[in-house]
């Protein structure tokens, strides 16, 4: 049996883990406030603290690291209803070892749970106390997803440590974003950011905006020029589409990573590099490593750490925080203030795939923006091709055109819709669909409409927390 601590200020959340935690057979103590629970594990210390980030007077994480220095063999799960990534890198870098989100997923704590209770004896503890970014981090990286949710959890423990990190991905799915999240979070968040496209310039130039070069080196060098790894300094340096690097400029990088060490073209002496590299590509290494076109020790160097970003049409849930997001910058850029968003409009952006990932669906709502002549986005201001998306998608889930459907099949699709657009907020569906709530039970029963994954289906609202 091992001793649990619960630190939320939710009585009926606590209450319902106790309950849960207990029938495993797990002693649990419970506590509702931070300065509780730090006195509560102080003075009988448990095997494991679940705590909860935002209650009143200290919050979870301003108590963290106090009970991490007190308690290091305590592991702590962090839990919280708030779907932000400075409060997921933070609660890493002071020494959580895992963090849910609300409404809590039973079965993902108790797997959480065994895992760091049953690694606990058996390795070393290899926590890290640590200062984070801040709620004011300039970061803009959003998403509810459990794919999203494992990356933020990544770069909190990544980005203290020099490791070289590899993020792949898709085209348009956001590497850079976090090559800078990890670069923000890091050592030297005040040291230069410097990104180089590998892609973007044929090898000769590539190499001398990498590594520099002395006047007179080649034709055309009227001037000395200071690389990218020196301009870098202590900071980091990004290479984007590392995949197209030639096999000579891959044995340079490969030196580099090995000695921190370069020669610019031209010059006799070596510079020595401080900088973090951090490498992102949304090509197969594996399979180029396989066919000779990238080697093998430069791939094992540059994956020391792996992030992978999925693509969108992997992460739907991660589509209405975005777009959010995204709006609140595109107004601030444009200085409008399309504020509102049509339920038809958020039905097409939540089934078209995406095959541009999140560049596209930016692109998309900066050019709605642009022509929006009031503060509503509208179905007309979607590309064709996005709303033909959508009428594909119910033509398959029906099995022919939405000319052909009945009135029941129509409601169905209406209802569901509404639902989605509430985030199965029941009281404000009523509204929108102008029916009582035993009308709505009534319809939700009839139709077999179900709630999506990680969303309850409560009557009060959207979601229904432990």
């Amino acid at each position: 049996m091992n001793k649990i601590l619960i630190v939320d200020d939710d009585l009926a959340s606590c209450r319902t883990l106790q309950l849960h935690l207990a029938s495993r057979e797990q002693q649990v103590t419970l506590a509702h406030s931070a300065d509780e629970g730090l006195a509560a594990a102080v003075a009988d210390p448990p095997e494991l603290v679940i705590l909860d980030i935002r209650m009143p007077g200290k919050s979870g994480l301003e108590v963290l690291p106090v009970l991490k220095q007190r308690l290091p063999r305590t592991r702590v799960i962090m839990i919280t209803a708030f779907h932000d990534m400075e409060s997921t890198i933070e609660a890493m870098q002071k020494g959580a070892e895992d963090y849910i989100h609300k409404p809590i997923d039973i079965d993902e704590l108790d797997a959480a749970i065994d895992k760091l209770l049953c690694t606990r004896d058996t390795t070393e503890d290899l926590t890290v106390i640590l200062s984070g970014q801040g709620s004011d981090s300039p970061l803009t990286m959003v998403g509810r997803s459990r794919a999203m949710k494992e990356v933020f959890k990544t770069i909190g423990l990544v980005a203290k440590s020099p490791a070289t990190v590899l993020i792949t991905g898709e085209s348009g799915t956001g590497k850079e974003l976090v090559a800078r999240a990890i670069h923000r979070c890091g050592s030297h968040p005040d040291g230069p950011f410097v990104a180089v496209n590998c892609a973007a310039l044929v090898e000769t130039l590539l190499e001398s905006d990498m590594f520099g070069h002395e006047k007179g080196s080649f034709t055309g060098a009227v001037s000395k020029q200071i690389g990218k790894f020196a301009l870098a300094r202590s900071g980091t340096i990004f290479l984007d589409e590392v995949g197209e690097l030639s096999l000579s400029m891959q044995a340079k990088l490969l030196r580099v990573l090995q000695y921190k060490e370069f020669t610019p073209l031209g010059a006799k002496a070596m510079e020595h590099s401080d900088a973090r590299v951090i490498t992102a590509t949304n090509a197969d290494l594996t399979q180029k490593v396989a066919d000779g076109s990238f080697r093998k020790d430069l791939f094992y160097r540059l994956q020391v750490v792996n992030i992978h970003l999925p693509p969108l049409r992997e992460r739907h849930e991660d589509i209405v925080p975005l777009v959010q997001a995204l709006l609140t910058r595109i107004n601030r850029e444009l200085n409008r203030d399309v504020s509102h968003i049509s339920a038809d409009v958020m039905s097409y952006l939540e089934h078209y795939p995406w095959p541009g990932n999140v560049r596209e669906l930016e692109n998309v709502l900066m050019k709605g923006v642009a022509l929006c002549s009031g503060n509503t986005l509208t179905p007309d201001l979607l590309p064709e091709h996005i709303r033909a998306a959508e009428s594909k998608h119910e033509d398959n889930e029906f099995g022919n055109p939405m000319e052909q459907w009945s009135l029941d099949k129509l409601e169905k699709v209406h209802v569901r819709r509404v639902l989605e657009f509430t985030r199965w907020h029941r009281g404000q569906a009523c509204e929108v669909l102008g029916v009582s709530r035993p009308r709505l039970r009534r319809m939700i029963r009839q139709f077999g409409i179900t709630p999506p994954i990680g969303m309850g289906d409560d009557e009060n609202g959207g979601t229904a927390e432990p």
